[in-house]
């Protein structure tokens, strides 16, 4: 039995936010495998589990909000007699650009509070995570993570859990090794602008000034290789 936890908050205010597509990637793994609706709550989490392309998998979303991720980590792996290796956290990463994708095999959580949790619970940086890149901040990082995506990541928003789900299933059959292999180079294509709101509108590409009107505000934007102002 694969356990896979995609870390996230609970409540409405906080469906579709940066910080909770972890979340969003396990929905689409459940819709894929047809287990959407058919979860139930149990050790903090909500939970959906059963056999699909076959693998045995546990779909994980802890309810303890994010900075208590790991009390439902410990509850899980404690009820199934797992072990580590057998755990793929999901979790969102604004150090990576958007629609990038990063396993790896442990290391330090990097400022991330869910993995801060399940860190401090596990007493272990020793788990496999499939980091999913979220873009640099604008402005603080709590409002940023806290925020919806913008229209042209929402453009491909589902290209990107796509992607992570496959990334997620070869993780499943084949170890962490052979996905980073196969998803660390992972490419999202670029937006297409002419689908967006019109120059100067908000969520619309840059003007001719450099200047891009965002539901946060007004933003320059960078050239390519620079950093924004």
């Amino acid at each position: 039995m694969k356990i896979i936890v995609g870390l996230g908050n609970p409540g409405s205010q906080y469906a579709d936010t940066r910080h909770n597509i972890g979340w969003m990637v396990l929905d689409r793994l459940a819709d894929r495998a047809g287990w959407s609706g058919k979860g139930r709550t149990k050790d903090a989490s909500a939970v959906a589990m059963g056999r699909h392309d076959g693998m045995d998998l546990t779909l994980v979303k802890p309810l303890t909000f994010m900075n208590d991720s790991g009390i439902a980590v410990r509850k899980v792996l404690a009820r199934n007699h797992a072990p580590l290796t057998d755990l793929l956290i999901v979790a969102d990463d604004f150090a990576l650009p958007f629609g990038k994708l990063r396993f790896r095999e442990g290391g330090s959580h990097g400022g991330h509070n869910g993995l801060r949790s399940i860190v401090g619970e596990m007493e272990t940086e020793k788990f496999s995570r499939l980091r999913i890149g979220i873009g640099d901040p604008v402005r603080n990082a709590r409002d940023h993570v806290l925020s919806r995506f913008e229209a042209d990541e929402r453009q491909r928003l589902d290209e990107l859990l796509d992607a992570a789900v496959d990334a997620v299933e070869a993780w499943a059959r084949d170890g962490t090794s052979k996905a980073a292999n196969a998803f660390n180079k992972f490419q999202l294509r670029p937006a297409d602008e002419e689908l967006l709101a019109a120059p100067g509108e908000v969520d619309g590409p840059a003007g001719p000034d450099g200047i891009r009107h965002t539901k946060t505000g007004w933003r320059r934007i960078r050239p390519s290789g620079t950093t924004p102002e």
